[in-house]
């Protein structure tokens, strides 16, 4: 391509932090529940790149064409990419599309075709960068141009931003379920690309804790200690169910920990979903690991249950003996009823 900007280029990165920054230089954004994608486009060559930098034009094919179908030939965006599923967006959609079967894509592109929600313009219609631009004018620019370009573009929408803190408040009380939380920008700031320099670009999400049976264990990959806690949730049968794991243990706890859960070990560990072979949701061995009775039941903090399982690894934050077991049911995780994250997109 002939853009000013590579399509190694990478997107600005945001710090995590614990609560909203307030003030008028700030502005605000709902944050996306998908995919981070740079969309490039060159006459009839379009590209699209994932934050980590790998290609994603083979697995979203109808992003590819609707990014294609934008009147102006020559443009960067920065947005993400999402599958609404009814009314709300799905995470699991997207990650069954990472698959190596063309032929799946393409069904699958078109049963629960993605959107790309778009937040940032890099290059305009003229082939201009607009990276060392200040995000005031940069967002002036890209309204301008998804006026002018998005129109009856079914595959494309524009990311409302908002510069009143009430509105990131109102976000990030429905994330969780529909939003992955909220993101603040410097309207001040240029676009940093990259991870070095995020103090113009932070993010808020909102977490979550749950009490859980461990009804597992697998030892680490070197020593025998423990790796990784093994998590349970009772269903309405009153069956346990495997829905995660917690790791990031330090070395002290794991010395003092293996003695104690060594001496639990007892089959089954879960009476319902066990843990199985290797999975999409973690890197880590699975199909080795001890059970457990269930007696002990911990506190964790969690951002996202999505599948039935917890997306990430969860942060131990307490032992709960004062917890029964039994009372560690799914409903602690059940998503309430909340406005569709659609109707921010119009």
């Amino acid at each position: 391509m002939a853009l000013p900007l590579p399509i190694s280029y990478p997107p600005m990165e945001a710090l995590l932090v614990p609560e909203i920054p307030e003030g008028p230089q700030w502005q605000y954004e709902p944050k996306w529940d998908g995919f981070r994608c740079l969309a490039f486009r060159d006459g009839e060559s379009v590209a699209l790149q994932s934050k980590s930098g790998q290609p994603l034009a083979r697995y979203f094919p109808e992003v590819v064409a609707a990014v294609r179908s934008v009147p102006a030939d020559c443009f960067v965006l920065d947005g993400e990419i999402v599958i609404p599923v009814g009314k709300d967006l799905s995470f699991d959609d997207l990650l069954q599309r990472i698959h190596p079967a063309e032929s799946r894509i393409r069904k699958l592109a078109a049963e629960l075709p993605a959107l790309l929600v778009v937040f940032d313009l890099l290059v305009d219609d003229a082939g201009e960068p607009l990276v060392d631009m200040d995000l005031a004018k940069r967002r002036e620019r890209l309204e301008e141009f998804a006026r002018k370009q998005f129109a009856g573009n079914g595959g494309i929408r524009l990311s409302p931003a908002a510069r009143d803190v009430d509105s990131a408040r109102k976000w990030l009380s429905s994330a969780g379920g529909t939003l992955d939380g909220i993101v603040a920008k410097r309207r001040d700031f240029t676009y940093a690309a990259g991870s070095g320099v995020r103090t113009g670009m932070q993010k808020v999400k909102l977490l979550r804790t749950a009490d859980c049976v461990v009804g597992g264990f697998r030892y680490a990959s070197k020593g025998r200690v423990v790796g990784s806690l093994l998590l349970g949730l009772y269903d309405e049968e009153g069956k346990l169910d495997h829905v995660g794991f917690c790791s990031g243990l330090t070395a002290r706890v794991r010395e003092e920990l293996t003695p104690r859960l060594e001496g639990l070990v007892e089959p089954p560990g879960f009476t319902g979903n066990a843990p199985g072979g290797p999975s999409r949701w973690s890197t880590e061995r699975s199909g080795d690991w001890q059970p457990l009775a269930g007696k002990l039941v911990v506190e964790v903090q969690y951002d996202h249950f999505t599948g039935g399982r917890f997306r990430h690894g969860t942060r131990l934050l307490r032992w709960r003996p004062d917890k029964a077991p039994r009372q560690c049911t799914r409903d602690q995780v059940a998503r309430p009823r909340r406005k569709s994250p659609l109707a921010l997109l119009g």
